[in-house]
């Protein structure tokens, strides 16, 4: 599936595109042990021609459920308790951890073909993600999920310390939400996550009525009540944020936690409320993008979360203020940023973490409208290959096993997947 050599260069690249806005022509990437030795004229080991394709860094899915791909299209057209309710009520009786292995396969697979080359993972799975994540070469960042009517967080906690790191895989703490743990629940997640030396990820202000649940049994809004637990810090990754009070931003700039912008699944699940992208960048905090999981996407191509991403602040606002290099920092050197991993530039020093988009349908091409077709106009069909930590995947392959993988859903699981 896979080819890797030590040392090997991308030989003539139509165009290299870095998030800073850096675009540069007809030149080379020499990778030497999974990092970007150099970009320029120099030439070292084996050569592949890339003058058909443009250079990106590898995109980064900041939020999203894998296991859930095996549910996609499962109870659509409901509102976000309802959706809840419903998938709650599938996990308690048919999610078997079969079933969750098949789902992350496939969410890997789709990811990777997308252009997607490391993603944070919430689900249940963990052991698997990681075991897949080290298969397949794509980084992944999981753990057990705090989730007090499911689980007890005692054994959470236990079985988050056995949770083991490897080359492509990193225990990260996942929490559910506030409304859906006990504050003793999220003091345990506070120092494990302390003593593990890792972040926490959590759904935060994803609707009005959590909010106004969250107010009337603190006396707080959700980041100011995280905040008083001492929770919002460096090592705090928060989802979604469509309710969200000027002061919180506020709180969330002063101590440096990152925001994560799931737009499709906002919309689609109708949360209401708004992701005040324009003001989180305004005051510095690191915004992410994630395409929330396939059963309340449909999707996992951050091409497409990229281009909404934009679309929806420009409703929303009435302004143009949100520009595509916004998201595509989002998506690229914002995410490598949250997971601690020098990479979403294409520089030396780098992780060789690359996206190859065939360039010969993406017109009309000039060097001005780089960064509108990547993100009004590219989507993950344009992917050609995908480079994870200097291995170089290609889009062939990955859809054919894809393919195969799917053969064995439908044919072994289907009525598994069935309201």
């Amino acid at each position: 599936m896979e080819i890797r050599n030590n040392t090997y260069t991308l030989r003539n690249c139509r165009y290299i595109v870095n998030p800073t806005g850096e675009i540069r022509k007809s030149e080379n990437i020499v990778i030497q042990n999974g990092i970007i030795k150099s970009v320029g004229r120099e030439l070292e080991g084996d050569e592949i021609d890339c003058s058909d394709y443009i250079v990106i860094p590898g995109l980064v899915n900041s939020h999203t459920h894998s296991p859930m791909t095996v549910l996609r299209g499962y109870y659509d057209d409901a509102e976000l308790e309802d959706w809840l309710n419903k998938i709650w009520e599938f996990e308690k009786t048919k999610f078997t951890k079969e079933l969750m292995k098949i789902g992350s396969e496939l969410a890997i697979l789709e990811m990777l073909g997308n252009g997607t080359t490391a993603f944070v993972d919430m689900y249940f799975n963990p052991d698997q993600v990681a075991e897949l994540a080290e298969k397949y070469k794509i980084r992944a960042f999981a753990g057990y999920t705090f989730l007090d009517s499911l689980f007890d967080p005692y054994e959470i906690d236990k079985k988050q310390r056995r949770l083991k790191k490897n080359e492509y895989f990193v225990p990260i703490i996942n929490v559910h939400s506030i409304y859906a743990v006990s504050e003793n629940t999220l003091k345990i997640a506070k120092q494990l996550a302390e003593e593990l030396q890792t972040w926490i990820h959590i759904h935060v202000s994803e609707t009005r009525k959590e909010l106004y649940t969250i107010k009337k049994r603190n006396g707080l809004f959700p980041v100011e009540y995280l905040a008083k637990l001492g929770l919002v810090n460096q090592k705090l990754q928060m989802v979604h944020l469509g309710w969200v009070a000027s002061w919180e931003i506020e709180t969330i700039k002063r101590n440096g936690s990152t925001v994560t912008y799931c737009p499709t699944s906002n919309m689609k699940l109708a949360t209401g409320g708004s992701f005040p992208f324009k003001e989180m960048l305004k005051n510095g905090i690191n915004i992410t993008l994630g395409t929330d999981g396939t059963a309340s996407n449909n999707s996992l191509d951050m091409f497409q979360e990229m281009k909404i991403g934009v679309l929806l602040q420009r409703q929303m606002y009435w302004n143009v203020e949100t520009k595509a290099i916004d998201l595509f920092q989002s998506s690229t050197i914002n995410g490598y940023r949250l997971l601690g991993i020098k990479g979403g530039l294409i520089k030396e020093g780098y992780v060789g973490d690359l996206v190859l988009i065939d360039s010969h349908f993406v017109y009309p091409l000039s060097q001005d409208k780089l960064f509108s077709h990547l993100v009004y106009y590219v989507d993950g069909r344009y992917v050609s290959k995908v480079i994870v930590n200097g291995i170089i995947h290609d889009k062939d392959n990955i859809l054919r096993i894809l393919a195969e993988k799917v053969k064995l859903l439908e044919n072994s699981y289907l009525d598994s997947t069935n309201p």
